[in-house]
């Protein structure tokens, strides 16, 4: 196996942004694309990342393969790619071995880990609701409700999506309407709840696409798409706040 990507952030932001929520994760790395899916440890969120073999200058992958890695190791190592770098991953004696490649070359040996947990398979979910919007909008708004509370309510409606949070005293509300940046998919009213500690940190999502799917529906998970097209996909499933009404 010899990957060489000639933009690094790709990955690095990518694992930066995983990192927040996984410390231990399972690469599959096929002739198509580099994939990972992992619960938190709280199993409250799922990560789905695939790179895809477009995004590569060279890659070289004969089957498939598997490997676990600390995510906080890779992140710091991933952390020292310059922007002009030129990121090559190999396999060298069950250790990953990274090398930047650019005034200097530098080279980092990571350990292989063994991991005890099944596979992650990705759940089915269908929505009746989907949004498509600025990462923009989406980050502005859960910087707004994180004023307030510890948790939001996402509600959509045919040409509306509002978010709002209430703490013990104060109170945010966030009105977005369907225009040119803004698609909403709602055939009737639909309200749920999520944490916004999690959400701070899928937003980070940003980093990679202009764009994000919201997919959502009543007492049930939310899904988070940024998509760069031929390049990378990241996704994020969130378990709801149920209510006791």
């Amino acid at each position: 196996m010899k990957l060489t990507l000639a933009e690094p952030r790709y990955l690095k932001d990518s694992i930066s942004i995983i990192s927040e929520l996984v410390t231990e994760a399972r690469f599959k790395i096929t002739p198509n694309a580099i994939e990972l899916v992992a619960m938190d440890p709280a199993n409250v969120a799922m990560v789905i990342f695939k790179l895809l073999s477009s995004c590569f200058t060279e890659y070289d992958v004969k089957g498939e393969q598997k490997l676990a890695l600390n995510l906080e190791n890779l992140k710091q190592v991933l952390r020292r790619a310059k922007p002009d770098d030129m990121l090559t991953l190999e396999l060298v004696d069950n250790k990953l071995k990274i090398k930047l490649k650019g005034v200097s070359i530098r080279t980092f040996s990571l350990p292989i880990i063994e991991l005890d947990e099944k596979e992650q398979k990705v759940p089915e979910l269908s929505f009746p609701v989907s949004i498509r919007t600025t990462t923009a909008i989406l980050n502005d708004a859960i910087e707004d409700v994180d004023i307030v509370a510890e948790s939001v309510a996402f509600q959509a409606e045919p040409k509306k999506f509002s978010i709002f949070a209430e703490g013990d005293l104060s109170q945010a509300h966030i009105e977005i309407n369907a225009d040119n940046s803004t698609k909403i998919d709602a055939k009737e009213k639909v309200k749920a709840k999520y944490s916004i500690e999690y959400l701070k940190k899928m937003v980070l999502g940003s980093k990679l696409a202009n764009d994000v799917t919201i997919s959502f529906n009543k007492d049930y998970p939310l899904r988070l798409d940024f998509v760069e097209m031929d390049k990378v996909s990241l996704s994020f499933i969130l378990a709801p706040r149920v209510e006791n009404d």
